[in-house]
């Protein structure tokens, strides 16, 4: 399996997110992450799918049939690019007083930082790329994990980079 990272710009309406995981649907795609936002341009929003598929020709295929769709006003493959990838955790953590203080200081490298404090747990609030977040959550489970949320993905080409042959860039006007 090959994850492959998704962009589109939509227009901002109701029912296009489902019209759009109902395609995934239809043919048997497994998402992985979806982020959805508000862009800089009023009435249109970003998504960001991470999806795994089997090559790279369903990959394209994927593509394709997202660019038919109403609404959708660009599709990009964004995963040979360089790129920007992020996601937001939070991790609620067991504590005692003994564990506490070792939190604090397990946490720091990975620039992590406390949001909430209570009797009994910590609420660990974490960004950065997926790997980063998956190994800070390792470090936890031995205290005990009480819950965790993710945002899922989110992602942006580098610099100004240009769509290459292989980006497979559809643009609808």
């Amino acid at each position: 399996m090959v994850k492959r990272i998704i962009t589109m710009t939509v227009n901002n309406r109701p029912g296009v997110l489902n019209r759009i995981t109902g395609l995934f649907t239809k043919r048997h795609y497994n998402i992985e992450s979806i982020t959805v936002g508000h862009t800089e341009s009023e009435g249109i929003s970003r998504m960001t799918f991470v999806v795994n598929v089997e090559d790279e020709r369903i990959a394209e295929q994927i593509t394709k049939q997202l660019n038919k769709q109403i609404d959708v006003l660009k599709v990009v493959d964004i995963t040979d690019q360089a790129i920007i990838v992020r996601e937001l955790a939070l991790i609620k953590v067991a504590v005692t007083p003994a564990t506490r203080s070792e939190i604090y200081t397990l946490i720091e490298p990975f620039r992590a930082a406390i949001v909430d404090v209570a009797r009994d747990s910590l609420v660990v609030q974490v960004t950065g790329e997926p790997e980063k977040i998956d190994a800070l959550i390792d470090l936890l489970k031995p205290y005990g994990l009480k819950e965790v949320a993710r945002t899922g993905t989110t992602a942006f080409p580098r610099g100004s980079q240009r769509a290459s042959s292989t980006n497979k860039s559809l643009f609808i006007i």
